[in-house]
């Protein structure tokens, strides 16, 4: 794994932690020799983690909307920054350069990031590990979402399980590195799905 794309809040947060976790992430990626990949902005939990790899001497990579830019949120002391025309550009652009995917807290833009990473995952277009580090339990009820989407046949078990969730780095990175696709369909009921060829 030479590349980790970090998907997390443009705002820091209610609490401390998730300031110190998002830090100690981009102490690690530095120090392991993981390049980091993310939205390219200077602030909120994006802007710790990306300011960590760099003071760690790690590097950076930011891919940004034009329209983000022009807010004036992008980071100017990236190792790499690509500024695209959109979102869809960005979320294209992200995973084409990581080897995975991992989110911190955040808000909607995370959790679509992410989504559409396990959406794509999913229906065969990629095949990249993707892991939520929690931090004092904050992704706890989405992952309960998960599990009734698994109760409820929404979602296949093997699906649920390819995805990593806790909150020991190390545990994370291993699992990433280790990482082996799930094989299961995303159809439920391989009789229904025939009929509906």
């Amino acid at each position: 794994m030479k590349t980790l794309c970090v998907y997390c809040g443009s705002n820091a947060g209610s609490k401390p932690i998730y300031t110190e976790r998002a830090m100690a992430l981009g102490n690690r990626l530095a120090r392991d020799g993981v390049a980091l990949v993310y939205g390219g902005g200077n602030v909120g939990l994006m802007g710790v983690v990306a300011d960590a790899v760099l003071e760690a001497g790690g590097e950076a990579i930011g891919v940004i909307p034009e329209q983000l830019v022009n807010w004036e949120v992008a980071h100017r002391g990236l190792s790499k920054l690509e500024i695209v025309g959109s979102m869809h550009e960005r979320k294209q652009r992200m995973f084409d350069l990581a080897d995975g995917f991992v989110a911190l807290p955040g808000g909607f833009g995370t959790l679509d990031e992410m989504f559409e990473m396990l959406t794509w995952r999913q229906l065969g277009i990629g095949d990249k590990p993707c892991a939520f580090l929690d931090i004092d339990g904050f992704y706890s009820p989405l992952m309960g979402m998960l599990d009734r989407m698994v109760e409820e046949r929404f979602l296949h078990a093997d699906q649920r399980r390819d995805l990593w969730h806790g909150d020991d780095l190390d545990a994370m990175l291993a699992w990433m590195r280790a990482y082996e696709p799930a094989q299961a369909s995303k159809w439920m009921d391989e009789k229904r799905r025939g009929a509906l060829r």
